[in-house]
């Protein structure tokens, strides 16, 4: 009699099945196959989605994963997550575990790690859990501010719609395009106005340097005048004046008796009067005064 009959050949294919079933779900939950990990326990009090298979990360490297999640019934807020690390992982003391979700909603695990390089949790310890706050959770966390606002809004909504709607406003922004056109062409005055500048002031500048050294030239010819002989002449000349003003004055001098006797003037006008009238008569009567004779003189 044989022992591997067609019926223990199909109980050996069907156990080989199971075995490569079990160790191949394992594989597809990331479990390990062989025990090279060691078991921690996190406490949560929400786990918010998370699942046995769900990964563990350590500075965005994966070093586990969840092997179950034991819900304690009498204990709602304390629900045990056990973790399957990698032998080599050691997690410091006072290190924690998040739950955090991707954009695509995939929940993972992330292990934050303390600054202790002395003290590590031991296998089978528990390591403190708790859910990250989110984008979404914050956005959640703001809403009732959000609803608390929205009166106020649909206040200031209402006032902007009878401010838009006021024409003062409409003429105002026509106003403002005026003054924007204004200030448009005021700034192209002021570049043309800045290169005629940046043009001429060389030429400005040469005069003025051409100014400065004739003032500089004038400057020093006027420091070369001998002012002290000069002021000397002056002092000179206005004593002449002054002496010649006092001779006037008194009756010294003919100068100063012409200005100061009466009689010597009547009788210098008298002179000149009677001289003019002997001119005039001289001229009017020539023979009076000069006689020719080529026969002699005669007797009147």
């Amino acid at each position: 009699m044989k022992f591997f009959t067609k019926e223990v050949q199909i109980a050996l294919v069907a156990i080989v099945a199971l075995v490569v079933l079990y160790f191949g779900l394992n594989f597809l939950k990331g479990l390990s196959v062989f025990s090279n990990t060691n078991s921690y326990c996190v406490v949560f009090d929400d786990v918010s989605g998370l699942a046995a298979s769900s990964p563990v990360y350590a500075n965005g490297y994966k070093v586990g994963v969840v092997e179950k999640i034991n819900y304690d019934y009498d204990k709602p807020d304390r629900i045990v997550a056990i973790v399957n690390l990698d032998k080599k992982m050691r997690v410091p003391v006072g290190s924690r575990a998040e739950i955090s979700s991707d954009l695509l909603g995939n929940i993972k695990i992330n292990l934050i790690l303390s600054d202790n390089p002395l003290q590590f949790v031991a296998v089978g310890d528990t390591i403190k859990g708790m859910v990250e706050q989110g984008v979404m959770t914050k956005v959640a966390a703001m809403i009732p501010a959000v609803e608390a606002m929205m009166p106020k809004l649909d206040s200031i909504v209402t006032s902007l719609n009878i401010l838009l709607a006021d024409p003062a406003l409409r003429n105002t922004l026509h106003n403002v395009e005026g003054m924007t056109a204004n200030l448009n062409q005021t700034s192209a005055q002021l570049r043309t106005l800045s290169a005629s500048l940046n043009r001429n002031v060389p030429s400005m500048m040469f005069k003025a340097d051409s100014v400065l050294s004739n003032t500089q030239q004038l400057t020093a010819n006027l420091s070369s005048i001998d002012v002290a002989s000069m002021t000397a002449k002056v002092d000179q000349t206005l004593a002449n004046v002054e002496e010649m003003t006092r001779k006037l004055n008194s009756n010294e001098g003919t100068l100063g008796l012409l200005m100061r006797d009466a009689t010597l003037y009547n009788n210098l006008s008298t002179t000149v009067a009677d001289a003019d009238s002997l001119v005039r008569d001289l001229k009017a009567h020539p023979k009076r005064y000069v006689h020719f004779s080529v026969f002699g003189k005669k007797d009147k």
